[in-house]
């Protein structure tokens, strides 16, 4: 089901038969206005957005040191060496 110039065509002259073209010119010029209060308050709060971030001072990097590791985990972290006796003999 296509709809066709002719169909549209149609429909439009329902529509201004309806509603009348001081309505529809009404309808659209509320339309525009509502469009241009929507783009000012993006604007608005992009703004603000701004403002905040300039009042706002960046955080500071502190010095970052690295964590030593308690003394039982560094007893685990390098195996201690062990004696099988293999060593001394000669093949």
């Amino acid at each position: 089901m296509n709809v066709g110039p002719w169909q549209l065509l149609i429909v439009a002259i329902v529509i201004l038969v309806l509603f009348g073209r001081g309505k529809i010119s009404e309808m659209m010029g509320d339309f525009g206005k509502g469009i241009k209060s929507f783009k000012q308050g993006m604007n608005e709060e992009a703004r603000n957005a701004d403002r905040i971030e300039q009042q706002t001072p960046a955080p500071t990097a502190a010095p970052t040191t690295a964590p030593t590791p308690p003394a039982s985990e560094a007893k685990a972290a390098t195996p201690a060496p062990t004696a099988t006796g293999d060593a001394d003999k000669t093949n």
